[in-house]
This record gives structure tokens, sequence and C-alpha cells, in this order.
């Protein structure tokens, strides 16, 4: 990673191609028969100038017009996934990094993407190393995946280092979305329950107050305090929409710009009941399989703990891994360093430290990345089947709970008569 940091940036001052459009045409065959279609390119003479090559007379053409309500979808992480494995299964094949790019380029069905490769295909056909021109992209290509493929083009084997970014993307994905998923399950469970509870309160709740006004006698506490509380609801519904939005508003702006934050969000979070414990897990999951991918890419072990921490997601192994970085460089092996910081389970730290001793701490974190995602696939369908009683009791008990509020006048009444 060192050296790929270290390559000349000498595609920086490259100017790109020009903006490519989409453009109608109409026009006649060498038969004289009417054909018409639709052609990318940067400008109206060069689209007449590619149709007179295919034997075209073109008798008009034009700038496509741009849709109403734009559909154009934006390029998500799968995208960037898919696409790495493409370039890995066609650079495998034999097949021209610069011609793998430009297939894939006008093959692929998002107009951003398709932009986004004939850019990268500019400035290798300029060129520029390819790693070189992935950096201007960082939304798409972070780090990680720009130094690997540096490591590649140094060592010659970017069709195996491209394998090697597609599985660790794929991996990436797949974990990710085992976690959305497991953190869904607790905020519908949430949400669920406050909005069944607001609807009680509002549109219930008083039609039994009408009911006890008639009464005259003193209701039980419990009844009067859900009447409050229904009370104080219908006539300050507002400030409560609004104090959930404001929240849901500074708690979104803090994550995004206070560092110290977002730490201790990502500290918090970790003592979840049983989401935690998914976490730490999938924290590991992501540590072991960049570590391993950078690792067996042929990147120094000191850039890729450096890589892990960053793809770790979570502050605490951040740090933890930050602190495992500065003892190995002082000359502490990475197993002992790991244990310093009581922050990994033994086995991890007994596997490290064979794949350490037997020189195959690649194939070692591999099956370590393996272990964990296995974990977390059965801890969120563990979780999944786990919730939905969850659900059904917390929903029960607050309705049951309003319920059995309203119906304890009725009940003492019964007992009088």
């Amino acid at each position: 990673m060192a050296t790929a940091r270290a390559n000349k940036k000498a595609g920086s001052n490259v100017k790109h191609q020009p903006k490519v459009f989409t453009f109608e045409w109409k026009g006649t065959n060498k038969d004289g028969q009417r054909t018409s279609g639709e052609l990318r390119g940067s400008s109206i003479a060069e689209i007449r100038s590619v149709l007179k090559a295919q034997g075209i007379s073109p008798k008009g053409v034009r700038k496509k017009a741009a849709p109403l309500f734009k559909t154009e979808k934006k390029i998500s992480a799968m995208d960037i996934a898919m696409i790495t494995r493409q370039i890995a299964t066609m650079l495998a094949a034999g097949v021209p990094l610069v011609t793998t790019i430009e297939l894939l380029g006008k093959g692929h069905e998002k107009a951003k993407m398709r932009e986004l490769l004939a850019t990268i295909l500019s400035d290798v056909q300029a060129g520029i190393p390819l790693s070189d021109s992935l950096k201007p992209h960082r939304q798409y290509f972070d780090d990680l995946y720009v130094d690997l493929v540096a490591a590649g083009e140094h060592s010659g084997s970017l069709d195996a280092v491209f394998d090697r970014i597609a599985i660790y993307k794929e991996k990436a994905e797949a974990l990710k979305s085992k976690i959305k998923k497991a953190m869904f399950y607790p905020a519908a469970v949430v949400v669920v329950a406050v909005a069944v509870t607001t609807l009680l309160l509002l549109f219930v709740v008083p039609q039994f107050e009408d009911i006890f006004n008639g009464f005259g006698a003193e209701l039980p506490a419990f009844t009067q305090m859900i009447i409050n509380i229904s009370r104080w609801l219908q006539g300050s519904w507002y400030f409560f929409v609004i104090g959930i939005a404001a929240a849901i508003f500074l708690f979104r702006r803090s994550h995004r710009n206070s560092q110290v934050f977002r730490d201790q969000v990502d500290t918090y979070i970790l003592k979840i009941p049983a989401v935690g414990d998914i976490l730490h897990k999938a924290a590991m999951a992501r540590f072991a399989r960049t570590l391993a991918t950078t690792f067996a890419a042929g990147v120094p072990l000191i850039d890729g703990l450096e890589s892990a921490a960053g793809a770790s997601g979570n502050a605490v192994y951040r740090n933890a891994l930050n602190k495992v970085r500065t003892e190995v460089m002082a000359g502490m092996q990475m197993n002992v360093a790991m244990r310093t910081t009581r922050l990994f389970p033994d086995m991890l730290i007994q596997m490290v430290m064979i794949g350490e001793e037997s020189g195959g701490l690649d194939d070692m974190l591999n099956k370590i990345a393996n272990i964990y995602e296995m974990q977390v696939d059965d801890a969120v369908d563990g979780l999944s089947s786990l919730i939905e009683p969850i659900m059904m009791v917390v929903i029960g008990t607050l309705v049951g709970g309003l319920i059995v509020g309203m119906y304890l006048p009725i009940f003492q009444m019964g007992n009088v008569v």
C-alpha cells in the first residue's frame, strides 16, 4: 500500500473526454430504406460522422430530451461489486483491460455507470494507471480498493487482485445486508408500538372518556393517568411530532458532523442486547476479511491493519486495531498485540497465532471471516424468529394495558352493583 500510494499522479492534469449525450437520428441506408435509432456521442457532428461511416445518410439528428421526472438510479455499492466481478472474470479470460472497461461501459444498464466507466476508460487510454484513474471517484472506489488495484499493477497480477476485491466486496455487501436486517426488526417493534399506542390514545380513549363523564364518580388512578395522557396528546400532538422530527434531525446532524458523537454511538450500540452481539461478530468478520484481502494482494501487514481498522465499521474496533498496528510496528507479534486490547476472543487470537507461525495468515484470516459471517447469519435468523413473539408481547402489553385501564371503572361499577 505504501508503494501504491506513491504512484505518480500523471493523469491529474489530463482532460477527460467531452460529456457524452444520447442523440436520436433518422436517415436512409444504402438501399434507400428509411431507418432511425439512437447513438451516444459528444456532438451532432460526431453522430453524423459515425452514421456516414456506417453507410447511413442522416436526415435529422437531435439530442434526446431529458425525461420530465428523472428516474435515473444512482450507482450503489452492489453495482461496484458486480462490475468488479465482471472485470475479474474478463481479465482472467485474457481480455485486455481497455477492451474490458469499454465493453462493460457500453453494456451497462445505468447511465451513471456508463459515464463513470467512459471517464475511467479515457484516462486508461491516455496512459494513466488504472489505480490513478480510480482515485478521482472516491465515492465509488475507496482507498482500500485503489490501493489493492495499485498492488496488482505493481505485481502484474491484476486479474487475481480483482478476483480478491470482488470476493471482498460481495462478502461485505452480504454482511451489510444482514446487519441492516438485524437492526430493522427492533426498530420495527418500536415504531409499531408507538404508532398503535398513539392511535389508541387519540381516537379510542376519548370515546371512553365521554362515557366516564356520565358516571359522576372518581376514576381509578391508572385510568385517570391514561386519560390525562390522551388529553395532552390531543391538545399537543404537534409538539409530539415536532419533538420526534427534531430528535431525528439533531441525531443525524450530530452523527454526521461530530466524530466524538459517532464514537459514543458506536460504543453504546455494541451494548444493545442481541443486536450488540451481532455487531461484535460483524466487526470481527469485516476486520478479518479486509486484512486477508490486503495481505494476499501483497500489501504490507502494517498498511493492511490500517485498512482493516477503517473497514471494521465501529470506533471501538477501529481504535483497538490502530493500537494493534502501533504494537506491530514496534516489533510485537500481531496475536500478542491483539490480546493486549482485551477485545478479541481467544479463538480468534489462537487462529491468528497459528496463521503467523505457519506462514498462512491470509488463509487463516479468511477462515476467521467465514466463521464469523456464518455466526452473524445464524444470529440474524435467530433474532428474526425471536422478534415476532417479542413484538406481540410489547404491543399486547401496551394495548392490553390501555384496555384494562379503560375497563377498570366498569369493573368497579359491577362490584358495587
